[in-house]
């Protein structure tokens, strides 16, 4: 089993964008939270179109891409779940994102979801300075979500989620900086989604679909007991939409974009009155609200915070997909820029997916570089 150091895995995991405290004028100025890994696509559907979601076609992974598509899923009950092996490219055998995920129609109005993210770093060797090895760690993260929607009419839903969110990366490990020795603990948390469908036909062989999605709005994770040590969780905005065209009675295509922003105050804070702001007295709501204006560089640096997700999907008799998508992140907001393409399978009740993340940059790496994601499913579908 592939061995890490703490300090790798520090690094390795959380694709935590360390905030750089620029100066104003200065380019690169990332946004820092904590738990970014909720913000990982869970599925190989999204994946595979550039994360796109939003307003894509819904389905068991509703919940993370867009809580209100539930109410217009076509299944009476499903289960789904995605593996997704971690740094594979760096031979890192035991790392590994895992995501379940079911929901269940009430009536023709309702559905309910419950989805759980478990994501494990494996065995961890903590060593000190000399590099001895202290002790051996089991380091991990998990998110459990209860999820409604409901349809307000024949054409609008809304969604709303609680989550449950724990954050465990050192195993209660005392961390010492030279002069001073802190005791960390696991991080725990509470958070909201909020989310809006909207779909309507245009004649009978197209449509289009429009969403709006909330998610992540939660109390900050605390790693000590230190209360001027706090991280954000990555609350979330993200809007978009899909356009679909059944071209015959075996064709069908859909093109999707989604446009993201997170809800996270940007790096160094400052206030007109009193000069600098302490990062850490910003409350979550206030720092959604901050999050619009608040960029150093002003608005070109504010657009330059939006990530950009687009995608395609093809379909032959609803049996086979084929995808492709690509998403870009400004290089000065982390600079994640890849391609992605997947391809589906429907038999009867079971569903399978596959999806493979092709970075076309080398501003960032990325934990998901060359890497296969497998989602499979079963549906419970209405009689006809």
């Amino acid at each position: 089993m592939k061995k890490l150091t703490f300090l790798t895995m520090l690094v390795a995991l959380s694709g935590t964008l360390c905030a750089q405290y620029s100066e104003i004028g200065q380019e690169k100025n990332f946004i820092s939270t904590g738990l970014p890994i909720i913000l990982i696509a869970p599925d190989a559907i999204s994946s595979g179109m550039g994360d796109v979601g939003v307003a894509s076609t819904p389905d068991a992974y509703s919940a993370h891409w867009n809580n209100a598509k539930l109410a217009f899923i076509d299944g009476i009950a499903g289960v789904y779940t995605t593996y997704t092996p971690w740094l594979r490219k760096l031979k890192v055998g035991d790392m590994n994102l895992f995501y379940l995920a079911g929901y269940y129609r009430i009536n023709d109005r309702s559905t309910a979801a419950a989805s759980l993210t478990y994501f494990t770093l494996g065995d961890i060797d903590n060593t000190d300075v000399e590099g001895n090895r202290i002790q051996t760690m089991h380091p991990n993260e998990f998110t459990f979500d209860v999820s409604y929607a409901l349809k307000l009419n024949d054409n609008l839903s809304l969604g709303a989620t609680g989550r449950f969110l724990r954050s465990d990366l050192t195993n209660g490990q005392t961390i010492s900086d030279g002069s001073s020795n802190t005791t960390t603990k696991a991080a725990n948390s509470l958070a909201a989604d909020i989310g809006l469908y909207y779909q309507q036909a245009i004649d009978k062989t197209q449509d289009f679909a429009l969403g709006a999605f909330i998610s992540n709005l939660g109390a900050k994770l605390s790693y000590s007991d230190d209360d001027n040590d706090k991280e954000f969780l990555p609350a979330n905005l993200r809007i978009g939409g899909r356009y679909t065209n059944r071209i015959d009675e075996y064709n069908k295509i859909s093109v999707m974009l989604d446009l993201n922003k997170l809800l996270v105050p940007t790096p160094p804070l400052r206030d007109d009155t009193t000069g600098w702001v302490d990062y850490n007295q910003i409350g979550v709501i206030e720092g959604a609200l901050r999050s619009f204006s608040d960029a150093p560089g002003g608005l070109q640096e504010e657009l330059q915070e939006i990530q950009i997700s687009a995608g395609a999907e093809y379909w032959y008799s609803e049996t086979f997909a084929v995808r492709a998508g690509y998403f870009f992140e400004h290089a000065n907001k982390g600079g994640r820029q890849y391609a992605t393409v997947g391809v589906g399978i429907r038999y009867s009740y079971f569903t399978g997916d596959f999806s493979y993340l092709i970075p076309t940059t080398t501003i960032s790496t990325n934990s998901l570089a060359n890497t296969i994601r497998v989602s499979i499913g079963l549906d419970m579908k209405p009689t006809k």
